[in-house]
């Protein structure tokens, strides 16, 4: 048994209760792969599922089967075979998946069961309820290929969801649906915890998936995950993508992202079940370990423009005046607007930022951060530096500096550590203030 730290345990703890107080009471909808459950990652999935709802989150399991009724027609000599990321199901394939949904249904409610001790599972008492809460329309046939039995959602019946979450029950949802008429249809999973998410207009929507998120660039296998995606971001890179032809493509992934944050989903969430406690380490953690996309409810976060200005300098001088920033004249905002991001919300300025490159040195500097205390502590700061960060990536930079002298916490808090001001480059050290005495942060990039 491993001993148990607390100088290492009581500091994570309290991290993570911000989360607690934040998430307690929230719905959640979770969609794993078949892929994850063939993978072996089932018991360790549904032990954090267990966690979450241990401490007040509504959950909505959805789980998929694509290798398991592969594995079925296999064995019954029959081929696979899909076209846009959907699988064409014939008789024998409706036969296989329900086949390989029954299975799985079973084995998850086992799972769910557990409760032997020195087990996250121990004193846990989880109750899954199952159900005919979709119905489902048929594919048809889309650019002459007849999809037979596989359907999509027609609509989700969110009241009984709604009901049996509220009594502390998590709900089990397989990828079936039935017509009116009692047809039965193959879904995918993913259009099932879509559909399912924005019918409870959920608080988040998690895929665990074979993939590890989306890649800031796509033709780059090796480069790095983007961790957060604004909605229109993340709507511009899928217009940017090929269709998808399998349903184990990232583009397959991001759309249902998109559309599920359209819907009124907040956040939408791609993780890779390769990594043990992806779910917790996405919930509970700041910076995540796949790649999120957010609905910017306001609509708001922007790059500035001439016209924001006046906002700026309204937004910035009370802090300027009790030393919190540096002065900046109306001209100096002026010249390097477009080195600036706002949040804005009927014609007001809340927040903004100033990103200024130094190219030859492959860094930036972060200056007039600034949210109005009017909309602090909701999150805009972290948006802002996240913006900030986009931008220094896609400009090439590999990390990002900040001078302050009252906000040091804040930063370091969010992976900024703390330099000489030598360090800084030659072209900013000539205009470093050595009287106001700045303490320079930096924050690596890659």
């Amino acid at each position: 048994m491993s001993l148990v730290f607390p100088h290492t345990f009581v500091p994570w703890f309290r991290a993570v209760a911000p989360y607690i107080h934040a998430y307690r009471g929230k719905t959640f909808v979770a969609g794993l792969t078949g892929e994850a459950i063939a993978a072996g990652k089932l018991e360790a999935f549904v032990q954090d599922l267990a966690i979450l709802h241990a401490i007040g989150i509504k959950l909505v399991l959805v789980h998929g089967f694509r290798p398991q009724v592969t594995e079925q027609l296999a064995a019954k000599g029959h081929v696979s075979r899909f076209a846009r990321g959907i699988r064409i199901t014939d008789d024998v394939a409706l036969d296989a998946a329900q086949e390989a949904a029954g299975q799985l249904r079973f084995q998850i409610e086992a799972a769910f069961s557990q409760g032997l001790p020195n087990t996250p599972m121990a004193n846990s008492t989880v109750r899954v309820v199952s159900g005919n809460f979709l119905t489902a329309r048929p594919v048809g046939i889309v650019d002459g290929i007849d999809f037979l039995r596989s359907g999509l959602v027609r609509r989700v019946d969110q009241v009984a969801i709604r009901r049996a979450i509220e009594s502390g029950a998590i709900v089990l949802l397989s990828p079936f649906g039935f017509s009116p008429t009692g047809e039965a249809f193959n879904l995918t999973m993913e259009d099932v915890a879509t559909a399912t998410a924005v019918a409870l207009q959920a608080d988040k929507l998690l895929f665990l998936t074979e993939i590890p998120g989306i890649r800031e660039n796509a033709a780059d296998p090796e480069s790095s995950i983007d961790t957060e995606l604004a909605l229109a971001d993340a709507r511009r890179l899928l217009a940017a993508m090929p269709a998808p032809t399998q349903p184990t493509e990232p583009a397959f992934y991001l759309q249902h992202c998109v559309k599920a944050c359209a819907g009124g989903v907040e956040r939408s969430h791609i993780l890779p079940y390769a990594t043990d406690g992806a779910l917790l380490l996405e919930v509970f953690t700041h910076d995540g370990v796949g790649t999120m996309v957010v609905d910017e409810k306001l609509e708001s976060l922007r790059e500035a423009s001439a016209d924001d200005v006046g906002g700026i300098l309204q937004l910035i001088e009370p802090f300027e005046r009790d030393g919190t920033l540096v002065r900046r004249e109306r001209t100096e905002i002026e010249r390097d607007i477009a080195n600036y991001t706002v949040i804005e919300h009927d014609g007001i300025i809340f927040g903004c930022v100033a990103l200024y490159p130094y190219a030859e040195e492959r860094t930036g500097e972060m200056a007039a951060l600034t949210v109005s205390p009017l909309s602090q502590n909701q999150g805009d700061g972290e948006r802002l530096l996240k913006r900030v960060e986009q931008r220094a990536r896609q400009g090439g930079l590999d990390s990002i500096f900040v001078l302050t002298t009252r906000t040091m916490h804040w930063f370091i808090k969010r992976g900024f550590v703390s330099v000489d001001p030598e360090w800084l480059p030659e072209a900013r050290k000539r205009k470093y203030n050595w009287d106001r005495r700045s303490q320079v942060l930096v924050k690596k990039l890659v």
